[in-house]
């Protein structure tokens, strides 16, 4: 099979690169040769490159950046999408998408499932599911997959962030009333490798939206507190930072962050038998990368 992934330079593009190949033909253009800002360009790659399958892995991903760049970020979350969809249908091609838990306003406490009322705070939650439904109205044979707080051992993150900064500082003030999960790049990368594996051709049977984050919960404090925790049984003798939980109303952002990002990742087992590693397993992997 010929997959073609776009945003192959980011976190999850990257990993899907590898993940992929295990399973056909990867084809990883780059932001010269397919411009997800262009529907033209976009249009033109597919066309050209013919594939069996596109894993949508591209995004504009700058969160407060986006409340000031709204075209260029519904060009990419929203508009481009469509478009995959449209070409994908033309060539009986199937979609992998990523989405985000942003599309939800983040009110309550319990988990969101595929079906609840969805209400972005801001344009980057905005832009994601208009990218959604361009996609789901295109008519593609598609899957879209809802992840949460990304991260792994390369690329710019939150946690390489403050692996650099517990060694620089202190102390780190950090908030510890958003409650989410945090979902390693590689675990959304096997995912997408298996879902390919086990419906071949074709995604028609299993098109739809899909929850997919790391097991358990926790808070941006609390990600932070484990991560450092690691790095401090690395190096016993390192001063490194204390983290301090504080309110999100102490560290105001251009754009509003949900408090509750919690995604309820059971229809994913259901569908595919598939879960993905609680996230302190994947957190304990990442770093054994990073410190290796």
């Amino acid at each position: 099979m010929r997959l073609l992934v776009t945003g192959a330079s980011g976190q999850v593009g990257g990993e899907l690169v590898h993940a992929l190949a295990a399973v056909g033909n990867v084809i990883a253009p780059s932001r010269a040769e397919m411009d997800l800002a262009s529907a033209m360009s976009v249009r033109q790659f597919i066309r050209a490159s013919r594939p069996d399958w596109i894993v949508s892995a591209g995004a504009y991903t700058a969160v407060d950046r986006a409340e000031s760049e709204p075209e260029l970020a519904y060009a990419i979350n929203a508009e481009a999408p469509g478009v995959i969809g449209e070409e994908a249908k033309a060539l009986g091609a199937s979609v992998i998408h990523y989405s985000t838990d942003y599309v939800f306003n983040g009110a309550g406490t319990r988990p969101w499932v595929e079906t609840d009322p969805t209400g972005p705070l801001g344009v980057y939650g905005a832009s994601k599911l208009a990218g959604e439904q361009a996609l789901l109205a295109s008519g593609a044979s598609a899957m879209i997959f809802r992840t949460s707080w990304v991260y792994g051992a390369t690329g710019k993150n939150f946690l390489r962030t403050i692996l650099k900064l517990a060694r620089e500082r202190s102390e780190l003030r950090i908030v510890n009333d958003q409650h989410g999960a945090p979902t390693w790049s590689r675990d959304l990368a096997r995912l997408a490798a298996h879902a390919i594996a086990q419906t071949g051709r074709s995604a028609s049977p299993v098109t739809g939206v899909y929850h997919a984050a790391g097991g358990g919960e926790t808070t941006w404090a609390g990600f932070a507190d484990e991560a450092i925790r690691h790095l401090q049984r690395r190096e016993p003798y390192a001063k490194l930072a204390t983290v301090v939980g504080i309110p999100s109303s102490e560290y105001p952002t251009a754009a509003a962050r949900p408090a509750n990002s919690r995604l309820n990742c059971g229809k994913l087992a259901e569908v595919f038998g598939w879960r993905i590693p609680e996230w302190r397993e994947s957190l304990g992997q990442v770093l054994y990368e990073l410190f290796a």
